[in-house]
């Protein structure tokens, strides 16, 4: 089974994102048996509305990166693929905006919305972009897929780094405040 020439080109970016995909779920993994060590608890709710969708940013990183890696006969089969990878980003995207809604341990503000919703939606519409014209325009469509599928790792590092600092800064105001 011979690769399409013009997604062979690419193996290398996609190991690169697909492997830091993999390594920072993981660590996220990790991170989070580490914090859970603090006295204070994050809610089950708030943690589904703001952790579980960096993993799942993550994930969707490594997945396009598997998808545009894998050793398609033909551009049909890839692009279809990202269309549900693009479309099944958005419907999550949507479940993230009814969880942040419902839960109550946090209030979000613009900047939450912004990179908990907002970007990871376009970067998702990106990829269903880019994998609707893959065959029509392949060399631009790789280049909006790859720009997605960065953006997915890029967002989810933020949205990492600005979760583990507030359950960590949050923990430790909570100690401070008890031992007043």
């Amino acid at each position: 089974m011979v690769m399409d020439p013009r997604l062979s080109e690419w193996a290398s970016y996609y190991v690169v994102v697909g492997s830091s995909g993999a390594a920072l779920i993981g660590l996220q993994f990790v991170v989070i048996t580490l914090i859970a060590a603090l006295r204070r608890r994050t809610a089950a709710d708030t943690l589904g509305a703001f952790g579980t969708p960096t993993v799942v940013l993550f994930a969707g990183a490594l997945i396009v990166s598997l998808v545009m890696s894998a050793p398609w006969q033909s551009l049909a089969a890839v692009s279809i693929a990202l269309v549900l990878c693009g479309l099944g980003g958005l419907v999550y995207g949507a479940v993230v905006v009814l969880r942040a809604r419902k839960q109550s341990g946090y209030e979000p503000v613009w900047e939450d919305w912004l990179w908990f919703a907002i970007l990871p939606c376009g970067a998702c519409a990106a990829l269903l972009v880019g994998a609707l014209f893959l065959r029509a325009s392949t060399v631009s469509a790789l280049y909006v897929i790859g720009a997605a599928a960065l953006a997915l790792l890029l967002i989810g590092i933020h949205n990492a780094w600005d979760t583990i600092t507030h359950l960590v800064v949050s923990g430790s105001q909570d100690e401070e405040q008890e031992t007043e």
